[in-house]
């Protein structure tokens, strides 16, 4: 199997029109940033948001400007020309499956019903945002904000369907 990265698996989906959906916006992260220039310092802030409309559809973004409010409209302007769709098992995932961005890794390992979402930091909001309702995860390595949430958003797009895995292994998907 080979390895792809992040990139390369949003660009082989086809873009969403998020038109017609209802999204749902979350604010990760906030990061005051200064810039230290000849008349002083300059202030801008960047904040990296997630959006989904609870149905399998999510997307991330992160926005910079000089007031908190322009930052996160710009990160959802982002976020939603990045929606990909991943593939669920209401109200889990399908398989258990670690997704990593640099040195950060995320291992999502599908839950009983009733067990909630059992995560932590920058991981909640994707699968929050994704509508997976029994999740257990875990954060592995580097906790970076920004890293958490592309490796989160890499494990979820690994996720493969019954009927695909079925077809993968030339098989009827009631034979597995």
């Amino acid at each position: 199997m080979s390895k792809t990265s992040l990139m390369d698996r949003l660009q082989q989906h086809k873009p969403i029109d998020p038109a017609g959906l209802q999204l749902k916006e979350h604010v990760v992260a906030i990061n005051r940033v200064t810039k230290v220039v000849k008349g002083g310092k300059n202030l801008s802030f960047s904040a990296l948001v997630v959006v989904g409309d609870g149905d399998g559809t999510v997307g991330y973004g992160l926005g910079k400007a000089r007031e908190v409010p322009m930052a996160i409209r710009k990160g959802i302007e982002l976020a939603k020309k990045r929606l990909v769709k991943v593939n669920l098992k209401p109200p889990t995932i399908p398989h258990l499956v670690q997704g990593r961005y640099e040195a950060s890794r995320v291992l999502l390992k599908p839950a009983p019903e009733g067990t909630g979402v059992i995560a932590g930091g920058p991981v909640r909001p994707v699968v929050e945002a994704a509508g997976i309702q029994n999740v257990f995860t875990k954060a592995i390595g580097n906790t970076n904000p920004h890293n958490v949430v592309k490796a989160t958003l890499d494990a979820l797009l690994q996720l493969k369907s019954r009927a695909a895995v079925a077809a993968l292994r030339g098989k009827d998907p009631q034979e597995l």
